[in-house]
């Protein structure tokens, strides 16, 4: 791996079977700029409305939420896990990753990020593998050797299967081949089936049983009637299985534009500052559909009474057609979190710690949910989590979790309707 410095990067984005070249972006005096293509311009779509609207000249970005990138931009980069392999892996190179700009890291991203934003010059000199071993255990326990040992010498393994994918636990992007039962690496190419997954892997402080639990999660998600993708839980020799999700940014031979809310609002999904009201009302705004209201509002009766307290804003993304039309993506990330000082990251109508039944029905308000709507949903939504130790049976959650999970919940229930 050779990263040469530059200060300007083309984008292209994948819209159908085509790439269209969407603008450069450059980095000039410590400030980051970005002009469209004329062509980009006479395709009318906006895919960052707010921080990069579509119109002609050169655009600055006058906020420095992601050390002064675009929020569309930072999407793509990785974070977390991602961004800690590349780092090291820098270096064992004898490169310090504290000189390189946002710039520098999306030559590594190129066509392998999430979405459909593809980035050149591209590295082409990372090792590319055509096939990983289905043999997730020894994916795992090199996962845990690179993070409890310091061992280096998986870097570039884990660093290739890693793609770009953000988030904090340990992470692969595979295809998966459902007639072999295999995994392969995807190489992200046009004019091919898409069945792209992301299967995760326990970090050193999760349970052990972290798999199961996202698994169980999942059920229970689906029980509440939310929109998830799909998901299976892979088999493990040695433990609980690893939770693994379908794509949703991937549909058949296709790229689908992914925006986190992050990026949209330019909002530091690490500094708690976020509430629901904020998201229902960018919801209606961005599409105009009410029903992806019902969705948000499903979702957040979820987050509250499981007990999933991580809700911060890169969690909620929307997707974006190849006709401009918005929705919300399918639920993700569903899984229990005590959340920052015990409350949750996005408050709900200000209320961050001990949210009620009056607060969600304040929050139907917001997006005109009518009041006997809302409360069949929150019906729908404690019907499901109720049944939390059905799904964690099924799932092979350990007793222990399975029992600290129902004490956070049932503590939950307890101030829920007051």
């Amino acid at each position: 791996m050779a990263f040469q410095q530059i200060n300007a990067i083309k984008v292209k984005y994948s819209r159908g079977q085509s790439l269209v070249p969407m603008g450069t972006l450059v980095l000039k005096n410590r400030k980051f700029l970005f002009e469209y293509t004329p062509e980009f311009l006479e395709e009318g779509l906006q895919l960052s409305p707010f921080m990069l609207p579509l119109k002609p000249g050169v655009i600055e970005c006058r906020d420095r939420v992601f050390d002064g990138l675009f929020g569309v931009f930072n999407d793509s980069l990785p974070d977390g896990w991602g961004r800690l392999l590349l780092d090291r892996k820098l270096l064992k190179l004898g490169v310090n990753p504290e000189n390189l700009t946002s710039l520098d890291r999306l030559q590594y991203v190129g066509s392998r990020g999430m979405g459909a934003l593809f980035y050149e010059p591209e590295i082409k000199d990372i090792p590319l593998l055509s096939k990983i071993q289905a043999d997730l255990d020894l994916i795992a326990k090199e996962c845990l050797d690179f993070q409890v040992h310091d061992e280096e010498k998986y870097i570039d393994d884990l660093l290739t299967m890693n793609g770009s994918s953000a988030g904090a636990r340990p992470k692969i992007l595979v295809r998966l081949i459902d007639a072999k039962n295999s995994l392969e690496m995807s190489n992200n190419t046009f004019f091919e089936k898409h069945n792209d997954w992301i299967i995760k892997f326990r970090s050193s402080n999760d349970p052990i049983d972290v798999g199961a639990i996202e698994y169980a999660y999942h059920l229970m998600a689906i029980e509440a009637g939310m929109d998830v993708p799909e998901a299976r839980l892979f088999k493990s020799k040695e433990g609980s299985g690893y939770f693994g999700v379908k794509r949703f940014d991937r549909t058949t031979s296709q790229f689908v534009h992914m925006h986190s809310v992050s990026g949209l609002l330019h909002i530091d999904h690490r500094i708690p500052s976020f509430d629901y009201e904020t998201l229902m009302k960018l919801i209606l705004h961005l599409t105009k559909d009410k029903f992806e209201c019902e969705k948000q509002f499903r979702h957040t009766t979820f987050n509250i009474l499981s007990h999933n307290r991580d809700d911060h804003a890169k969690n909620f993304s929307f997707l974006m057609d190849e006709n401009g039309v918005w929705c919300l993506s399918p639920a993700y990330d569903l899984i229990f979190s005590a959340g920052p000082e015990g409350e949750h990251c996005t408050m709900i109508m200000g209320e961050g710690k001990i949210p009620g039944i009056s607060h969600l029905l304040k929050l139907a308000d917001v997006a005109s949910i009518k009041h006997e709507r809302a409360l069949e949903i929150i019906d729908q939504v404690k019907n499901a989590v109720t049944k939390w130790k059905i799904f964690a049976e099924e799932a092979g959650v350990t007793r222990q979790s399975s029992n600290r999970i129902q004490i956070a919940m049932d503590s939950v229930f307890k101030w829920f309707y007051l």
